[in-house]
């Protein structure tokens, strides 16, 4: 799971690194520009929904995908930053105090 991560990161800086130099020459159209938009939500959707479900090779319990899921609410609830992480460690410590872990 870690050279996954490694290999993201680093292939996350490159295109970053990347963009101002190819800029003048690649022009993309509205329908691709939108479709790499959406492709980078997706990405980050499935990386946020295996890490939180999955620790290693085992299963994670319920009290972490339960604490993502109270943290994503109220950020789309629009919360502020810091009370949506608080609240979703604040409801996975609950959790795992009782013995969801």
């Amino acid at each position: 799971m870690h050279q996954a991560l490694w290999i993201l990161a680093i292939g996350t800086l490159c295109c970053r690194v990347a963009g101002p130099f190819f800029a003048d020459q690649l022009r993309l159209t509205t329908r691709w520009q939108a479709l790499l938009s959406e492709a980078a939500i997706v990405l980050l959707c499935a990386l946020a929904a295996v890490s939180s479900l999955w620790d290693g090779d085992h299963f994670a319990g319920w009290a972490r995908p339960i604490g993502v899921l109270v943290g994503m609410l109220l950020a789309m609830r629009q919360a502020a930053f810091p009370v949506v992480v608080l609240a979703a460690a604040g409801v996975t410590a609950g959790l795992r105090y009782w013995g969801w872990a």
